[in-house]
């Protein structure tokens, strides 16, 4: 299959003219983004460690941002606020692509009794921006705008594949590839090789590599273009069914859907 050309992300768009840039908006930003679950109260210090910032200058930003609503503080540590979920929520609300799609997963959900995704990838990760069906007791559970990184996934591992061979080469050399289960694929050459039979029948399969038991398809969601814009995948338990047989199920539901969303994104 040809490499697909991919609408870039915003991380891949061409220099901003240094006259354009507001840094203090980037360095804002980067504050927020410091908090995760493994750190979801920090000081000054530690946020600032975190952003590559002093502490004075992260501790401005961070009574900033409480002072509009999205920090909380005892005075000493800060933590996010629930205000911080209007930024995601404007994204699903104005973007088109998860407003498009979601007829369609509800379909595809009725079809196969699965819960369907819609997931585009951001840097190293997939970013789930639409889902419909059944909420499983997964660990990592996808819910709206969940980040995982991309390897560990079916959607994340087509969309790698799709891309030009150098392009997917060059993301490779850079990754540290981390064990998430006793099947994660850590080897570099061993990835390469799945990389290349995705790309070379055109969709995935992801078996155990994020959370035991567990298994996910993809299938490439094309525009009317024919560029990739994101990946339409299922996520569900093994059981007892086969990976064949898996596949036999749902793939054929996933094609079909993705080839009638194609016109109208």
């Amino acid at each position: 299959m040809r490499p697909l050309r991919t609408i870039p992300p915003v991380t891949s768009l061409p220099q901003l003219d240094k006259r354009d840039w507001i840094a203090g908006l980037e360095k804002g930003l980067s504050v927020i983004e410091a908090f995760d679950d493994a750190n979801p109260r920090l000081t000054s210090s530690q946020a600032g460690e975190r952003c590559g910032m002093t502490r004075t200058a992260t501790r401005r930003y961070l009574l900033t941002l409480a002072h509009l609503g999205y920090v909380a503080t005892d005075g000493k540590l800060f933590w996010l606020t629930p205000r911080v979920l209007r930024l995601g929520r404007s994204y699903l609300e104005s973007a088109r692509l998860p407003r498009i799609v979601q007829p369609f997963l509800q379909r595809a959900t009725a079809g196969i009794g699965e819960t369907a995704y819609v997931s585009v990838l951001d840097g190293d990760e997939i970013v789930c921006i639409a889902r419909n069906g059944p909420n499983r007791n997964m660990n990592t559970g996808y819910v709206l705008g969940a980040r995982v990184q991309a390897q560990v996934t079916a959607a994340g591992m087509l969309m790698l594949a799709l891309r030009d061979e150098a392009e997917a080469e060059e993301w490779l050399a850079r990754q540290e590839l981390k064990a998430y289960t006793s099947h994660t694929i850590t080897r570099k050459e061993s990835l390469r090789e799945e990389l290349a039979r995705i790309r070379q029948r055109g969709w995935a399969i992801s078996e155990q590599q994020l959370e035991l038991n567990y298994r996910g398809i993809a299938v490439p969601l094309l525009d009317h273009h024919g560029d990739l814009v994101a990946a339409l995948n299922v996520t569900m338990p093994m059981g007892q069914e086969s990976t064949q047989d898996a596949a036999a199920r749902v793939l054929p539901v996933l094609q079909d859907t993705a080839r009638a969303m194609r016109n109208l994104i």
